[in-house]
């Protein structure tokens, strides 16, 4: 393996036997499959999937916290195995549903509790806290125990503690699961800010879309395993073929419009409000809508990511 990747994996694989009573061997699932997997410095990928799909097991293989079945993984160049505090030391992890902060001590004790462990210098955990609280607005709260924060508050919290210690890569696994929508777009623009600003390498795991549609330039598709799919979220589109959607109202009435570029799908109060797949780039048919009636608004409909996959995983499993 080469020094030039964030996560290198090569034919990872995990499986669990579930026994019986007696001892004897009940059931064996294997949730990754010989996953080829590698993440340069500074991606920001998606790694998605249904449920069941594999993609924690993923995780936590590659901090360490369990052992492959068969394959090699290297996080931040080292070995997760023999090397898990140094692995530790340079990776930042976001558990949606779990928390690495301490139920009853303040947010702020929370800190500086990590910075010790992290062992950052006094002066560098000052600094660094300083700025993340700043950030992710977490000055109002940080004398109050985490176990009275509202779940968004939580989650920013989570996040700083996760990157108090500057890793190299953070790895989210579903951090905005059950967060209101302000709160998703607060999360999601500190994240951006970040990666722009350090360099962050980023690898997230959710079931929100909004999330992969806003922070991932990389989609990485994991269906029983194995990878389905590895591109941008356009190229994954285009691969099942689903297609955006243009709305436009029209200042008029208007006939179904038939221009080149788009598919008419549907028309509303007769024709003030119309419904076209597009097919090709949307300025050539903005401008033959234009030379047909005057657009008074329009909205253009991204593909559901989540029906994306199910389709892809429909055309990968053609018999099931």
């Amino acid at each position: 393996m080469t020094g030039d990747h964030v996560i290198e994996a090569q034919g990872l694989t995990r499986t669990f036997v579930k026994r019986g009573w007696n001892g004897r061997t009940k059931a064996v699932t294997t949730a990754v499959d010989h996953l080829d997997l590698r993440i340069t410095p500074g991606e920001s990928v998606g790694y998605i999937g249904a449920n069941g799909a594999g993609k924690s097991t993923t995780i936590k293989m590659l901090m360490g916290i369990l052992v492959p079945t068969s394959g090699t993984v290297r996080t931040v160049g080292l070995d997760p195995l023999a090397r898990r505090r140094d692995v530790a030391r340079r990776v930042g992890v976001v558990f949606g549903q779990r928390s690495q902060l301490w139920w009853d001590l303040s947010t702020g004790r929370s800190l500086d509790i990590l910075a010790a462990v992290h062992r950052l210098p006094d002066a560098v955990a000052k600094e660094r806290a300083g700025k993340l609280i700043e950030q992710l607005e977490l000055g109002e709260y940080l004398d109050r125990p985490v176990r009275q924060l509202s779940l968004g508050e939580r989650m920013r919290a989570e996040v700083a503690a996760a990157l108090l210690h500057s890793p190299d890569l953070l790895i989210l696994d579903e951090p905005t699961i059950g967060l209101d929508v302000l709160s998703k777009q607060q999360l999601r623009e500190f994240l951006i800010a970040e990666r722009r600003e350090r360099g962050l390498t980023l690898l997230l795991t959710t079931h929100d879309m909004g999330d992969v549609e806003r922070l991932c330039e990389r989609i990485l598709v994991v269906d029983h395993g194995r990878t389905a799919f590895d591109g941008t979220l356009p190229g994954l589109i285009d691969t099942v073929g689903a297609a955006r959607v243009l709305v436009v109202d029209l200042d008029r009435p208007t006939p179904d419009l038939q221009v080149d570029g788009a598919r008419h799908l549907a028309s509303e109060g007769g024709g003030l409000r119309q419904r076209l797949e597009l097919t090709g780039p949307l300025p050539a048919v903005l401008s033959a809508i234009s030379a047909c009636s005057t657009v008074r608004d329009l909205t253009v409909e991204e593909p559901d990511v989540e029906d994306v996959v199910r389709r892809l995983y429909e055309r990968s499993r053609p018999n099931t």
